[in-house]
């Protein structure tokens, strides 16, 4: 599958900035893994951490609009991300390391992870919102919104799709693992030493492709 990897991500990235849109993925991310790299996950659904996972989470799907006034989330409160919150601080660590290299032979275990994100929603949760959930949290796999299944010429979030991701990954793999992208700091506005995931990456490129072709 052919697609500008380079200037794809050159156009997405061009007006990265810490108070920019999509720097909101930067701090959801960034929240969800410090937790994970300190190395108990529980703690995000505590009494001292629910309410920021919630808040962290949420204005990240709002940012990447998963709160527009056709969406069912637009009706809630921040309580509707409390089952998910629980639901991600209780999956063990071997979902934290899931990513782009994974998706060819994990294929099912990435599909059995968006079923039970998918569950923990008690509104209608569509591929779009279970897999940007996915992303901010795990960035173990691309958000399935409009333009990267356009760009990736794919229509839902199935095992043929996640396999197709985790072959497009080997066969590009130099290249994507060049790519040493860093977060940004809510504290500081300046880059971290957490890098993006290949899956991060993958849907950054094939967003911008979607978006080249629309």
């Amino acid at each position: 599958m052919a697609a500008d990897i380079d200037g794809n991500l050159k156009a997405f990235l061009a007006d990265r900035a810490p108070g920019a849109r999509y720097a909101s993925f930067d701090y959801c991310f960034n929240h969800f893994q410090e937790v994970r790299e300190a190395g108990d996950t529980t703690v995000l659904a505590d009494d001292d951490h629910l309410m920021l996972s919630c808040l962290q989470l949420g204005f990240y799907l709002a940012s990447w609009g998963m709160m527009r006034g056709s969406g069912d989330l637009l009706q809630r409160s921040l309580r509707e991300l409390v089952p998910v919150v629980e639901t991600i601080a209780s999956e063990p660590s071997s979902t934290w390391v899931l990513d782009a290299h994974s998706l060819t032979r994990y294929a099912d275990d990435v599909l059995a992870l968006s079923r039970r994100v998918r569950k923990a929603f008690t509104v209608s949760a569509s591929d779009t919102l279970v897999t940007k959930t996915m992303l901010g949290v795990f960035g173990c796999v691309p958000a399935f919104d409009r333009y990267f299944r356009i760009g990736f010429g794919c229509q839902t979030l199935c095992k043929d799709a996640l396999v197709r991701i985790g072959m497009y990954y080997d066969n590009n793999q130099a290249k994507i693992d060049a790519q040493d992208i860093p977060t940004i700091g809510f504290a500081t506005g300046l880059d971290t030493e957490r890098r993006y995931s290949s899956a991060k990456i993958i849907d950054m490129i094939f967003f911008q492709e979607g978006l080249n072709l629309s």
